[in-house]
């Protein structure tokens, strides 16, 4: 991988020096799941790289997780069953795609309880360090904490990864206990697990939030979401550690709320129509943090002065310090073309 520097102009920009060469990056994921894209000619053009490692082992001695693979309509159809002493739950997916999720009864709560009860969390630093070792300077890495869920808060898991949208709401809504004494039992987990993190010698600490405020609404993320966020930032910063929240959507409801809060960045930030702030109105509400921007995707549909135009004006929004541009949430359009096109425009800020 061709280095341009990547590294040290990404830890420049996180220490919060003039940005005179915005980097433009792609996470790992899409790196190693996307094998049609030329990934290295990128690379060599100047693309750099985000790695994620995982920073803790859990050790669960209560459940067992059992998987199927099989065909369904010429896609990967994956079962998993999650098995206890009280009962089991299941979940399967098609392809990349959840279809149903683990719990979907209030007694199915309980049985994740008990899942959860006797865990043991364990730092691990090796993940980060082959990881490093690998990207080299052609980018850096994040540290992760994936267990059950993919590395959010409760709160999120349990929307997004375990119940699903529309009987999370309600359950959240009419204040189920069942839902209430399982987050209560996760959040103390998700602390362990950012005790036992920071032990590692990563920098930044990713949570894949995924954040839908206009599901969850700014009272919710108020009551359950902020006071978790404090606890997980005094841990982290007593050890020198800045956190990093994945918010790609619509975020003007709960803006005040960030900025109260010491988050360093926020990740694959996508304006309209994704989102519902420009990076102008987020770098005006958070004139401090980190903004890893998302260029949205049509723009690379654009003819190319529009894309150049777009990119331009979101570089010169978000600086001129603590930036940079990602390839976050799906590959762009005829990628031959506009990734390029992308970092000719970036290369060129640099004499501005």
């Amino acid at each position: 991988m061709a280095s341009k520097n990547i590294r040290k102009r990404f830890e420049r920009a996180l220490a919060g020096e003039v940005v005179e060469h915005p980097v433009y990056a792609v996470y790992d994921w899409f790196v190693k799941n996307r094998p049609a894209v030329d990934w290295e000619s990128l690379f060599d053009l100047g693309l750099g790289q985000v790695n994620h490692a995982n920073l803790i082992r859990h050790e669960h001695p209560n459940f067992e997780l059992v998987e199927t693979t099989s065909e369904h309509e010429g896609q990967t159809r994956r079962d998993v069953r999650l098995v206890t002493d009280k009962g089991e739950l299941h979940e399967w997916y098609l392809g990349e795609w959840q279809q149903e999720h683990f719990i979907k009864t209030p007694e199915d709560y309980k049985v994740m309880v008990r899942a959860l009860e006797g865990v043991r969390i364990m730092p691990d630093e090796k993940p980060f360090k082959d990881s490093e070792l690998a990207v080299g300077d052609g980018g850096i890495t994040i540290g992760q904490i994936r267990g059950l869920g993919m590395g959010r808060t409760p709160l999120m898991v349990l929307q997004i990864d375990w119940v699903g949208l529309e009987r999370f709401s309600m359950d959240l809504a009419y204040e189920l206990p069942e839902l209430s004494e399982l987050l209560e039992v996760m959040n103390e987990i998700k602390l362990e697990e950012i005790r036992q993190a920071v032990k590692t010698p990563v920098a930044q600490i990713k949570l894949w939030e995924n954040l839908s405020i206009e599901t969850l609404g700014p009272v919710y993320y108020g009551r359950h979401q902020v006071p978790l966020y404090k606890q997980i930032l005094e841990i982290m910063n007593s050890a020198g550690k800045r956190l990093c929240v994945h918010y790609d959507g619509q975020l003007k409801a709960v803006s005040q709320d960030i900025a109260a809060l010491d988050i360093d960045g926020i990740d694959s930030f996508t304006e309209p129509p994704e989102g519902n702030m420009s990076v102008a109105e987020a770098r005006e509400a958070w004139p401090d943090k980190f903004l890893w921007v998302h260029p949205n995707l049509r723009w690379y549909q654009m003819p190319e002065r529009q894309l150049v135009e777009n990119i331009t004006r979101v570089a010169h929004q978000a600086g001129p310090k603590r930036f940079c541009l990602m390839i976050s949430e799906d590959i762009p359009p005829d990628w031959r073309k506009t990734v390029p096109i992308v970092l000719e425009t970036l290369d060129s800020l640099k004499s501005d």
